[in-house]
């Protein structure tokens, strides 16, 4: 039985998204929307869909049972509230959108329509970190004491000059932080819980955009954990994300999504039992050149469907990013600093 799916957009991460579907067999991409015609036709055609400029239009296409949006996250709810009304299943990129009320009507849209909804946050589902969260959830790192996240990466100049809507409040939501680093305020959330104090300060240290390009926060978690995340699109050439727990038990560092030290008091017998992560350069470009991670998330979500079960980052746990980072925003501004 054919999946047939319909993207919204037509820059870079749509390309992704067209990239894992065709991996994908019994998947067909059967509509693109866009508002750049000719990136839409361009990618219609290598992908045997038919491209529409007319919203109203591609949601009307037939056959049609889900949509994935690769659109300014400011666009999210709006869009996908609009799919939902029309029966389509929802798949969209990080954040679910830039406020937390507008992803509460998202959600409450996919709710009343029976449709699925999902986020992409692809890092869920990569080797080392699926590891890191079963060793958590078994205990074998003991009581999480502290955490380091570090997001040092490095965007050139025109990757905001030559976009109308990235590093705006408008459409990006803000810059450094909810855009590149909310996948590891995601990963926080995930492995260690929820986080009850925030103290923070943002600043734009370095690019020509209205929103931050550096943010650093210091978090406490509900558990007791201590931690800090620092990110920031400013640090030329760009280094790979670090995220380094201190528990009880001993203390496991992640960097470019890989395991590179695991020092632990009793160590499991499957501690050498992990593969390789993904190839993506994300410290200094947007590029993505392995699909892997987005292919496993639209499998997840197709599987999710198919068994009427919750895909692995639904709504409502899609949210618990965009509220984190919103009480960061929050605590950043000058009024409380």
């Amino acid at each position: 039985m054919t999946t047939h799916i319909g993207l919204i957009g037509s820059g870079n991460i749509t390309q992704t998204h067209a990239r894992a579907a065709r991996a994908i067999p019994g998947v067909q991409i059967a509509a693109i929307y866009g508002t750049n015609p000719q990136t839409v036709t361009r990618l219609a055609t290598e992908y045997h869909a038919k491209p529409y400029n007319d919203f109203a239009a591609f949601l009307a296409h037939k056959p049609l049972d889900l949509v994935i949006l690769g659109t300014p996250s400011g666009l999210h709810a709006e869009q996908g509230i609009a799919a939902a009304q029309h029966g389509l299943h929802v798949l969209t990129e990080k954040p679910i959108d830039i406020t937390t009320r507008n992803a509460d009507a998202l959600i409450a849209a996919a709710d009343k329509a029976n449709v699925k909804l999902a986020v992409i946050f692809q890092d869920r589902l990569k080797p080392h970190i699926q590891r890191l969260k079963q060793w958590l959830d078994r205990g074998l790192l003991g009581k999480p004491l502290l955490v380091d996240a570090r997001v040092k990466w490095y965007r050139p100049p025109d990757y905001y000059s030559n976009s109308k809507w990235r590093g705006t409040f408008a459409l990006d939501g803000g810059g450094a932080l909810i855009n590149q680093a909310i996948h590891t305020v995601d990963l926080l959330l995930w492995l260690l819980g929820d986080v009850v104090r925030v103290q923070a300060r943002t600043a734009t240290v370095l690019h020509k955009i209205e929103a931050e390009d550096t943010a650093i926060a210091t978090l406490k978690f509900a558990s007791g954990a201590a931690g800090t995340l620092l990110a920031t699109t400013a640090a030329y050439p760009g280094y790979p994300r670090r995220l380094e727990i201190t528990a009880t038990e001993g203390t496991v560092s992640l960097e470019h999504d890989r395991i590179i030290a695991a020092d632990l008091r009793n160590p499991p017998p499957d501690f050498h039992a992990v593969t390789s992560g993904d190839s993506n350069q994300s410290a200094s470009s947007a590029a993505i050149t392995d699909i892997s991670g987005h292919k496993a998330i639209l499998e997840d979500f197709l599987h999710a469907i198919a068994n009427n079960s919750q895909p692995i980052c639904n709504g409502r746990e899609g949210r618990r990013s965009l509220a984190l980072v919103e009480s960061i925003y929050n605590s950043a501004r000058p009024s409380n600093v």
